[in-house]
């Protein structure tokens, strides 16, 4: 689906999205006039006066904006952030939240790039509960690209990778081959004394946990394969002989890695395992797909690898676990011919050489054995569990499975879905790489449609004594039909059976930012299908919400979440308690990062206690 243009301009400031000025040259709704381009770079925010009184549909615009603002500063020391709500509770467990996502998005030579393109910035925030401090740091990932196209003489900035999301306007664009900017910049992890950052197309980068400082990449793939068992394998065909041609291209002309590490991985704590998956590079152009597991013990030593070929076009962001499975949701591509010379001529992004592929009515689920030798079941993994409806999966909150008495298996998935009419790969956030703007209106689709965008969903399937496919239905996650995003749960019940449900959503208050950017942490209670809610509050946002538990009951802990107050330009890490989610005092503690380090929308977080490991604690083995 398109996006339809951001109208409805109020008359009292009658221009057009593309008339909207530079953000730096905003200072009071009375000053704006008409110029040439719209800019999303960092906007000189020390005259800025806050657009509280301006309407809805010109607020909602600039607040949009705004949310995504680069970030040039980086810390030097170590800042200890100012409590302005509240206070760290005495018993909050020590250790750092970890946040990372793109920081920059606009060079100064003209080139903008989409939010997916932006360098990894890595944001810190580590909490001494004895104390009741909250310490704040922030650098910029320094990947290979981030050192090419950053000056340190004089901190300037030009890009000279496309991105595969992105063109090049103040860059070379005919036969630039620089398309995979690994930007470090979508999800970030610490395991086995290593603390990495993590990109969905190529090596993750390990940081030095204390300064921030980049250390290099850090190749968890390499040399690491096991003996795959050959029956996952299918046999050579015309497919193969295709791989053959493109890898040569894709590996060296684009500098492609042959596995693409996915950036979502899971956690086992029964286990003490991570859980990290990779496809194959060649697959993003051809109608199969080739899927490796990796399972690494708490000290980072590889203990399990499993491969499985799909006979299908598929494009996955994030996937589940079970006790005995690996579940891939059948998100379908198709090649685009048109858009893929204009890729390869550099005249269009990348991603412009896929699009969605809606030709099934059904998603199919792939029920991968995690342990061939002691499955349980003697189902064929090849045939998928298909779903009677059609839905793009986002990101998975939580699953886990169940045996009876008679071996039937009962499999429950909480996750995020959205609609193929909805999702375009060139649309994502509302950026147009064509104009080098976002538009907040493919976000926030119309009553009707808005059942299009992002949902939380419960899939249940349930099959037999030999594998057969009893039952399989999508439901909305405990009755929750708002728009939401980003289902998380306690992490040490991540692979069993969890009574509750934390994610992002909105309030729908905004007239013209209804459903996204998300202001509303809601509470899911799936014993009693009950609900509560906690909001931020007007003009203010939040990202993913972590859980931070006390090792005790599930909703024992607490509640991370970043708040972005995009009219007066400040961010806060906010502190809920999760047994209050719904109450007025829901607040434990709110705090200040200092005005000149606002930051853009983060990605993915990660909390990491400086305790001993989860799994030693509850015995794991």
């Amino acid at each position: 689906m398109q996006a339809k243009p951001f109208l409805n301009i109020p008359a009292k400031f009658p221009i057009s999205p593309a008339q909207l000025p530079p953000l730096h040259h905003i200072q009071s709704p009375a000053k704006l006039k008409p110029p040439k381009a719209i800019s999303i770079s960092a906007p000189d925010i020390s005259p800025l006066i806050p657009l509280e009184n301006t309407d809805d549909q010109t607020a909602a615009f600039w607040d949009y904006q705004f949310l995504f603002v680069s970030q040039r500063s980086e810390t030097v020391e170590p800042i200890t952030l100012r409590v302005v709500d509240g206070a760290v509770p005495p018993d909050f467990p020590s250790g750092t939240y970890y946040l990372t996502g793109p920081g920059l998005f606009t060079d100064d030579h003209g080139s903008t790039v989409h939010p997916l393109d932006g360098h990894g910035y890595l944001r810190a925030f580590s909490v001494d509960g004895d104390n009741g401090d909250v310490k704040f740091m922030a650098k910029y990932v320094k990947t290979e690209a981030q050192v090419e196209e950053h000056d340190t003489e004089t901190d300037t900035w030009r890009f000279t990778y496309r991105g595969p999301f992105s063109v090049l306007k103040g860059g070379k664009k005919l036969g630039n081959t620089k398309v995979m900017k690994n930007v470090a910049n979508t999800s970030v992890l610490r395991w086995g004394g290593k603390l990495l950052c993590m990109w969905e197309g190529g090596i993750p980068y390990e940081i030095e946990s204390e300064t921030l400082d980049t250390i290099g990449r850090y190749d968890m793939m390499d040399g690491r394969d096991l003996v795959v068992n050959d029956e996952n394998k299918n046999g050579g065909d015309i497919w193969d002989f295709a791989a053959s041609l493109l890898k040569p291209m894709l590996y060296e002309v684009f500098k492609m890695s042959p596995k693409r590490l996915l950036s979502h991985y899971k956690l086992d704590h029964q286990r003490s395992r991570l859980l990290t998956m990779s496809c194959n590079a060649e697959d993003m152009l051809l109608p199969r797909s080739h899927f490796t597991f990796y399972e690494y013990d708490k000290d980072f030593k590889l203990v399990q690898t499993q491969e499985f070929n799909i006979p299908d076009h598929l494009m996955i962001h994030d996937w589940a676990f079970t006790d005995t499975h690996y579940i891939i949701f059948s998100n379908r591509i198709k090649l685009d011919i048109m858009g893929s010379i204009g890729a390869v001529c550099g005249i269009s992004p990348m991603i412009s050489a896929l699009s969605v592929n809606p030709s099934k009515a059904t998603s199919p689920i792939y029920l991968l054995p995690r342990f061939p030798d002691k499955s349980p079941s003697c189902r064929d993994w090849r045939v998928p569990i298909e779903v009677p409806s059609q839905m793009w999966l986002l990101h998975v909150g939580n699953a886990f499975e169940s045996v009876d008495d008679n071996g039937k298996l009962d499999i429950q998935v909480h996750a995020c879905a959205c609609s193929y009419q909805w999702f375009n790969f060139q649309k994502m956030f509302g950026y147009d790489w064509q104009s080098g703007r976002l538009d907040p209106s493919i976000m926030n689709m119309k009553e009707g449609e808005d059942k299009l965008l992002p949902h939380l969903v419960e899939i249940s399937i349930k099959l037999d004594g030999d594998g057969s496919c009893q039952k399989c239905i999508v439901e909305p996650l405990n009755q929750w039909t708002k728009p939401a995003d980003f289902p998380i749960i306690n992490p040490e019940f991540s692979g069993d059976e969890n009574t509750y449900v934390y994610a992002a959503t909105s309030t729908g208050n905004r007239r013209t930012l209804p459903h996204f950017p998300f202001d509303t942490v809601v509470k899911m209670n799936l014993s009693n299908m009950s609900t509560q809610t906690w909001s931020v509050g007007a003009r203010r946002f939040i990202g993913e919400p972590i859980f931070v538990s006390k090792h005790g009951q599930e909703d024992d802990g607490y509640l991370l979440v970043v708040e972005y107050a995009v009219a007066i330009q400040r961010c806060y890490l906010v502190i809920l308690n999760p047994k209050r989610i719904g109450e007025a005092d829901a607040v434990l503690a709110r705090l200040e990062v200092p005005k000149n380090f606002n930051f853009p929308l983060g990605f993915h977080g990660f909390w990491a206690s400086d305790d001993l490991h989860i799994s030693e604690r509850r015995g794991g083995v």
